[in-house]
């Protein structure tokens, strides 16, 4: 006998296979044999180990190493390496999603760890074709302990008292539907096993199937002992070919060794098994569908009752069940009712596997405990969200169930809390979904699918949801009108009602969980023709131009840049943004994130080219010539000279009308000019672009404050509309002692006494307490103001800060430290001066509303650390002073308790009667570009209330053409030229130089012009 010092275990599933594992096994043995060691490894193809995209996978036993996405050459090399000369490969090891952490073993691996695993229990771990692997895992030792040691009606009481109930649906307990069948009179009688897995992007029994095929077979054969059956059938369909010949050789094999076929252990029970092949019908996963396919006729629903209990297959009674219904039994059997029902909630006992799918780093099979929290499966074992990108919702039942979106993240799954949030759990398919999905397009694929693979027996389903679908495709193609949301619901509520089956009757729940959910999607769809998520390609020109709040005509100005157009690029991005400069350096660039040459190789660098453009504009002396309307005699009144109100004012007297704004600063620009330090926007930027506002007529009026030398009241009376632009320029505070010690400079004020060349004095160690730009900038600031040491203290994680991603590297570049998990309980004063800091560590809890977790203390983890200035940078509010007490009969404006100004989100109108807002005064601090779109959207509101024309033409149509041949070669983006961090650490000079000429032609030539229809 050969001593086997070492396992190598291939993944063997659907996945893997596709991915190339057998390659992979291929190079293994080759090389294992070329070395000479054959005898010692023992290379064993498994059935599906469960993290999907990270195939072709092995894992060497004993040490449980797991390595990923492997290559024949690989395979090579950890054969050399590891199995010769014991060395793991760390190249090749999994990196936790978010951490980069690098894990060696297979059990150290989150995904791993956080499951629990019954029904998938030998999956990834035995050889499914080899019958004596799977009874050395105590296989078929529970049909034998059924037949000899227990009576049917014990079963069926372990059944019950387990608390098992149906892993394919609604969840109906299985001791009882058990019961019900071996109760049932009539003879033959038959079990049946429902493996017709029609969910988009489901694919649990498959796995099972594949991996583990004898586990079904057992708990069948225990079920035709206990409901008196001697025949099963297992209904699979034609698309799983894998799984067919696993099924096949493992029926095979149980009959070698007796364990179908007749008198099994020797206790006088006759059982077989047959297999039936589906045709892949989504309505045969209705159970009487699918016995009606059984029988070899049209897979139809019929009405029920009778239910298959009573009368089943050719009218008998018949015990059908899914297959991780099954692949639960013989554990149970074995370890007891009382083992199962301590796992998971009240009313849903046991595990239950999800089918992880979509916008998730770990895609792939995982079996928690009932109960376990949404949040946890997506976040802890499913990796997150990749690229970045913001969680959005999970669709759970699949076509039969819904979306639960963000704020429900901390629900426990269950069968209960599913059916609560108006979806269901069905056979288990999680598909996730980020910001990037639109809701209406996905109700339409679900509705199109349900279209498809109705079998039209009944009306309301099959003209019912032609109807729905026919409404949908309305809305996504920009022709939805008022009422359609309505008919959807009236449409899905009769359906829900009046379908013969449950497919039928739950068809409609994807489009009504969404209404629910997200009701403003299919509004903006609706009103403004507008889909959020930049899916819907009839609804607008680009995904970039359509994500930009301004409207940006962003591919044609990239197409001139690669044409060296560069007068004509800066020209067409001031006709919907006066401040191009600006934004190329400051802009997130939620275009960026849109870019569909990003899920190729690497987004254009949108906001670099704008820059350039811009840039090459002040270089070259270029003046744009505006268009403008005649004066209309209309006079316009702003409160507020930042970008949402200078945007406004220069869009209003292009549009012919006489403007002024009032500003309480002693500058204009708002937060772009005392909230931005110098090293991002230069002040002669700043200056450059206000200029161009002021030539084209806009009178600004600084150190005059609204509310105080001018009430609003009287601006109503003088001024023909009023547009409120106020920007959130106060600190919010941190709520703990000690706040009022000298040496605690709030971020805002700090920021803006240095831009205004106040005196300011910041010490050697310095604190700067919060995770946004504003806190990134403050500390940066305090960087080059002297101070020796910068601490940036934030209570979760690097992925969770909202500042930009690339403001944080280059803050930990010039040697910023970052305290993660950290928070301030209060601050410690000597003589009135700031001395030291408390704080304490914390872990992350349950999820917010926003899909952030909720930091929490942890218990004694408190320490003191030395600091001579705190910055607290947690958040800005809007000043309301600007709404003083209206006089005696008039309106005063309806505000948030937070502070906002109450709007109509179409026309930005006040309940005050020609009084406007916009901006940070009522979405809160919010983005410059956000800022500059309000203000042109205003702009158009504003013009159209007082009688003007000219937003009438605000949106032309224009002709697009193909420049050139886009790359479609995988091609880095061009980075941005920077200040060397020695140079630029102590001192306020702009860190980013700014494209050439060349790099700009050559980053724009990456553009896809996705705006460009093909002829």
């Amino acid at each position: 006998m050969d001593l086997v010092r070492a396992h190598v275990l291939v993944c063997g599933g659907a996945a893997c296979v596709s991915s190339g594992c057998k390659a992979v096994r291929e190079a293994l043995e080759a090389e294992i044999a070329a070395n000479g060691i054959e005898r010692e490894i023992k290379v064993v193809v498994t059935g599906c180990m469960g993290p999907c995209d990270l195939g072709p996978i092995i894992v060497v036993y004993p040490e449980g190493v797991l390595y990923r996405k492997l290559t024949p050459d690989d395979a090579r090399e950890i054969v050399h390496e590891h199995l010769v000369k014991g060395r793991i490969v760390r190249r090749l090891l999994y990196e936790e999603p978010g951490t980069a952490e690098v894990v060696e073993t297979q059990e150290a691996m989150t995904f791993f760890s956080r499951q629990e695993r019954i029904a998938l229990r030998n999956t990834g771990v035995i050889d499914p074709l080899n019958i004596d692997e799977y009874i050395a895992r105590d296989g078929y030792a529970a049909l034998g302990k059924a037949l000899t040691e227990m009576k049917p009606e014990e079963i069926v009481d372990t059944l019950k008292r387990a608390g098992l109930r149906g892993r394919g649906g609604a969840g109906f307990p299985t001791g009882i539907k058990w019961d019900l069948t071996r109760k049932a009179e009539g003879l033959p009688k038959y079990v049946v096993c429902n493996a017709d897995e029609g969910d988009p992007g489901a694919f649990m029994d498959r796995s099972v199937l594949e991996g583990d095929p004898h586990t079904l077979l057992e708990a069948m054969a225990i079920a035709g002992y206990t409901v008196g059956a001697n025949q099963g059938y297992i209904y699979v369909r034609a698309e799983y070919p894998l799984a067919v010949a696993h099924l096949e050789h493992a029926i095979k094999q149980a009959r070698e060794y007796g364990l179908l076929g007749t008198n099994i252990f020797g206790a006088g029970f006759d059982f077989d098994i047959d297999l039936r092949v589906g045709a892949g019908a989504f309505v045969c996963g209705e159970e009487t569908a699918l016995l009606a396919s059984v029988e070899s006729r049209r897979g139809e629903p019929r009405p029920r009752p009778p239910y298959p209990a009573a009368s089943g297959l050719w009218g008998q009674p018949t015990l059908i069940n899914n297959v991780e219904t099954y692949a639960n039994i013989a554990p149970i059997i074995l370890r007891g009712a009382e083992w199962f029902s301590s796992i998971g909630t009240e009313k849903s006992k046991g595990t239950k596997v999800f089918a992880l799918a979509g916008k998730i780093n770990n895609t792939g099979l995982v079996e928690v405990p009932m109960g376990t929290a949404l949040g946890d499966i997506i976040f802890d074992i499913g990796g997150g969200i990749p690229g970045g990108k913001k969680f959005k919702a999970a669709q759970t039942g699949g076509p039969s169930g819904g979306c639960i979106p963000a704020q429900y993240l901390n629900t426990a799954i269950d069968y209960e809390s599913l059916k609560e949030l108006g979806t269901m759990m069905g056979s288990g398919g999680l598909i996730v979904m980020d910001e990037d999905t639109c809701m209406v397009d996905l109700a339409k694929f679900f509705m199109q699918f349900i279209q498809d693979e109705s079998c039209g027996k009944c009306a309301p389903c099959r003209i019912g949801t032609k109807r729905m679908l026919e409404i949908l495709d309305r809305i996504t193609k920009g022709r939805g009108r008022e009422g359609d949301i309505e008919l959807l619901i009236e449409l899905g509520e009769h359906i829900r009602t009046t379908a013969m089956c449950g497919l039928g009757q739950s068809a409609p729940n994807p489009v009504l969980s969404t209404i629910r959910y997200f009701r403003d999607e299919y509004e903006a769809h609706i009103r403004k023709k507008k889909c959020p998520a930049s899916s819907c390609a009839a609804l607008f020109n680009s995904p970039c131009q359509n994500s930009c709040p301004a409207g940006v005509d962003v591919p044609r100005y990239i197409a001139l840049i690669k044409q060296r157009r560069f007068d004509e690029a800066v020209d067409l991005i001031r006709a919907t943004n006066p401040f191009p400069a600006i934004c190329g350096r400051v802009c997130d660039h939620p275009c960026e994130s849109k870019c569909r040459r990003g899920t190729f190789d690497e987004p254009v660098a949108i906001k670099s080219l704008k820059r350039f453009a811009a840039d090459w504009e002040i270089k070259n002396d270029h003046h744009y010539k505006a268009e403008f309307s005649p004066p209309s005699g209309k006079r316009v009144a702003i409160v507020g000279a930042g970008p949402a109100g200078l945007s406004a004012a220069y869009y209003l007297a292009l549009f012919g009308h006489k403007v002024t704004v009032f500003e309480a600063l002693p500058v204009a620009g708002g937060m772009l000019t005392v909230g931005i330090p110098e090293y991002r926007l230069p002040r002669d930027i700043m200056e450059f672009e206000i200029e161009a506002i002021k030539k084209a007529g806009v009178d600004i009026r600084l150190n005059t404050r609204v509310g105080v030398d001018v009430t609003l009241d009287r601006l109503r009376s003088e001024y023909d509309a009023v547009f409120v632009s106020v920007g959130a320029q106060s600190s919010a505070t941190m709520g703990v002692p000690g706040e009022d010690l000298d040496g605690v400079l709030p971020a805002v004020e700090f920021l803006r006494d240095v831009a205004l060349g106040r005196p300011v004095k910041v010490g050697q160690n310095v604190a700067v307490v919060g995770g946004g730009n504003a806190a990134i900038d403050a500390a940066r600031t305090a960087l080059r103001l002297g101070a020796k040491e910068v601490h940036i203290v934030y209570r979760r994680l690097r992925s969770d800060m909202p500042a930009d991603p690339a403001e944080i590297e280059a803050a930990i570049e010039e040697g910023i430290q970052v305290h993660y998990l950290t928070a301030p309980t209060r601050l410690i004063g000597a003589n009135g001066k700031l001395a030291q800091m408390e704080c304490v560590r914390m872990r992350l809890g349950d999820f917010d509303r926003s899909g952030r977790r909720r930091p929490v203390p942890v218990d004694a983890s408190r320490t003191i650390v030395d600091v001579d200035t705190v910055i607290p940078a947690i958040g800005q509010s809007v000043d309301t002073s600007f709404a003083s007490k209206p006089a005696d009969g008039e309106e005063a404006l309806l505000m948030t308790k937070s502070g906002l100004v109450i709007t109509d989100p179409d026309t930005m109108e006040t309940n005050v009667p020609g009084v406007f807002a916009g901006g940070d005064c009522v979405t809160g601090p919010a983005t410059v570009i956000g800022a500059i779109g309000a203000g042109r959207q205003v702009a158009m509101e504003i013009d159209k209330f007082v009688g003007g024309a000219a937003w009438q033409h605000a949106d032309a149509d224009i002709e697009r053409v193909l420049v050139g041949t886009p790359i479609e070669e995988q091609c880095k983006r061009c980075v941005m030229p920077e200040m060397p961090v020695p140079e630029r650490a102590r001192n306020f000079k702009e860190v980013e130089l700014g494209l050439t000429e060349d790099m700009a032609v050559a980053e724009a030539a990456r553009c896809f012009q996705c705006d460009v229809c093909e002829p």
